[in-house]
């Protein structure tokens, strides 16, 4: 049985939780000089060579959040046309590929957002994933998480008391990640709603308060759940 799993993405902060994970999958972790996302030769030649059941694309740009109001270009070859490349490659050779979107293209008013809910991306970060997310909805065989995970420990020493989600850490997704790879279309991946404080104080005493309505803008949403 073929359990070969290409994983773009590998030098990132969840890979490092999901290579300490024991699995029968085969994992694979191109670099970018391997496999480049914007060159779909480059894409079609590392997938003839390994010869995955799975392709897991997690590589793309994330933070810091505004490089996607700078820099709009790279936001769009990173997260829309790379995926897009790589879902045309599945697709021709029949390969099971599971996205990583974002909680960031739900609304973010009321929280408790279930797969079935309207998407408003909140800002253009958001609005990358989902352009990431069209191209994978058009491809059956696929899986796209959209996801609310953060690294372990807290790696801020200040956090929102007035801003609400629902954070999980990396290495738990990365525990759910192998026993859901067989599933397909969309699955929201997050933890107990709650402020990022209370998240964060669990894990370190010592994380301060503070305030999103002093930091984020007024239009920004102060729920992503």
């Amino acid at each position: 049985m073929n359990k070969k799993v290409i994983f773009t993405g590998g030098s990132g902060r969840f890979a490092l939780s999901l290579k300490k994970i024991n699995t029968t999958y085969k994992f694979y972790y191109p670099t970018s000089k391997e496999l480049n996302i914007l060159n779909i030769k480059s894409i079609e030649k590392y997938i003839k060579k390994i010869k995955p059941k799975i392709f897991i694309h997690a590589a793309g740009l994330s933070r810091p959040m505004d490089v996607h109001d700078k820099n709009i270009s790279m936001s769009i070859n990173l997260n829309i046309i790379g995926t897009s490349n790589v879902t045309k490659i599945c697709e021709k050779y029949n390969i099971k590929l599971v996205y990583f979107s974002t909680c960031y293209v739900y609304p973010g008013i009321k929280g408790g957002y279930n797969e079935e809910d309207p998407l408003l991306p909140i800002n253009n970060y958001a609005w990358s994933k989902l352009g990431g997310e069209c191209s994978v909805q058009m491809y059956r065989n696929s899986l796209i998480l959209r996801l609310s995970m953060t690294e372990k420990p807290f790696v801020h020493d200040k956090a929102f008391v007035d801003f609400y989600t629902n954070f999980i850490f990396h290495d738990e997704v990365a525990n759910m990640l192998i026993k859901i790879l067989h599933k397909k279309g969309i699955i929201n991946i997050g933890g107990k709603p709650q402020s990022v404080y209370d998240f964060a104080s669990k894990i370190n005493k010592k994380v301060k308060k503070s305030y999103a309505k002093k930091v984020l803008p007024k239009n920004f949403p102060k729920i992503l759940q």
